[in-house]
């Protein structure tokens, strides 16, 4: 039986100039996360901060989230937050902020809790909006917090990254404005970007996959495919921006609901061990899941159509060129030059990436040896490459 779709939280606003909003938001007292120092040098934080004072909000900004928040972030966040006794969390900047602040909110609304553990199955999931609501202002666009039930975590004493899924977590508000992207970086924009087409293209292939999720994740790498290489070329491009940030929320409405694929789970493995940024690794293992993936005949049909659809010869030689576009590396060994070292932790490799949780809803699930061998060949490429 499908499981019950959530599209977003209860106020999904997007559209350049939609950070407005903000003046309509019904709180008191808000609490903004936020990571380095990005949004503080480009003014949003400083523009989010004089909206809220407009509608006679106090507010108080928890900086220094870095990225791939950790476990010891989140309760120093928690706690300021115990002190200053919001009625709204606001996640501002990208993923790592976003995250963060989701997982603050968990540890505010149950100071009981004590640590990352706590929170982790099979434990149940805390009930939260007891002492605040959550809203999401993205300032990438890839990884739509903004719309997701899910979190990455580090755990600081291991290196390990854990990921956490529940609707409960889920952003009551969404405002998704793509001037804010407009000082976005170029090799971030690739990067983010490229992790909404793999969000994209691996909940069209999810097991999970249903009528609505498909609708949804094929607007999304239409649109990605269109605009990411104008948004690369030119960040002032506000068309672009806007929909590039647009999609980027559409990709997470589907895989928040039908979850993703192996693609992530490697990624989430080689972000904990080489601390490679998420969307590069994604980008750069894609094409080779998608090439694995083909062993399915349900998953190499849903490719061709997406193809035909998309008016191109094939999805996988299509993302290959827009990774060439965008300056990605074809391999990893282009980020890891020590191969003996990279074989030696195979074994580490497949393992996580077996447990990850995104594992399970992959057309094709692979056991340990399937992952060593494509660990190996996301290594050292394929000939065709």
């Amino acid at each position: 039986m499908m499981r019950p779709m959530k599209l977003a939280g209860s106020e999904l606003v997007f559209g350049n100039g939609s950070l407005e909003y903000i003046k309509s938001v019904n709180c008191e007292r808000a609490a903004i996360v936020v990571g380095g120092s990005s949004m503080e040098k480009n003014g949003t934080l400083e523009k989010v901060e004089a909206l809220f004072k407009e509608a006679d909000v106090v507010t108080t900004v928890i900086s220094g989230v870095e990225p791939d928040p950790s476990i010891e972030t989140v309760l120093r966040g928690a706690k300021e937050m115990v002190e200053f006794n919001p009625d709204l969390i606001v996640g501002l900047g990208g993923g790592s902020a976003m995250d963060a602040a989701k997982a603050m909110w968990i540890f505010y609304e149950h100071p009981d809790l004590k640590g990352l553990q706590d929170i982790l199955p099979p434990n149940t999931f805390p009930k939260l909006r007891k002492r605040a609501r959550l809203c999401c202002i993205p300032s990438t666009s890839g990884t739509a917090s903004e719309v997701s039930r899910s979190i990455v975590i580090t755990e600081n004493s291991t290196g390990l990254k854990y990921g956490i899924g529940n609707m409960e977590m889920m952003p009551d508000i969404a405002i998704c404005d793509g001037d804010i992207t407009v000082s976005m970086p170029s090799k971030i924009t690739a990067e983010t970007g490229m992790d909404a087409l793999t969000h994209a293209l691996e909940a069209l292939v999810s097991n999970r996959a249903n009528y609505l999720s498909d609708i949804l994740a094929k607007a999304a790498i239409n649109d990605i495919f269109k605009f990411l290489p104008k948004a690369y070329k030119n960040g002032e491009d506000k068309e672009a921006r806007e929909l590039m940030l647009q999609a980027s929320m559409v990709a997470g409405l589907a895989f928040t609901n039908v979850s993703l694929g192996i693609v992530h789970s490697m990624a989430h493995t080689l972000g904990s061990v080489y601390h490679i940024s998420h969307g590069l690794a994604d980008a750069i293992i894609l094409p080779y899941v998608i090439s694995y993936n083909k062993q399915s005949e349900i998953a190499k049909e849903i490719y061709k159509n997406i193809s035909d659809e998309l008016g191109i010869g094939d999805i996988e030689f299509e993302v290959k060129r827009l990774n060439k576009e965008l300056n990605i590396p074809e391999k990893l060994s282009e980020l890891i030059p020590n191969r003996e070292d990279y074989i030696s932790k195979l074994d580490i490799l497949a393992d996580f990436a077996k447990k990850d949780g995104c594992t399970k809803t992959n057309p094709v699930i692979p056991e340990i040896e399937g992952f060593k061998e494509l660990f190996i060949k996301v290594y050292d490429g394929s000939k065709e490459n």
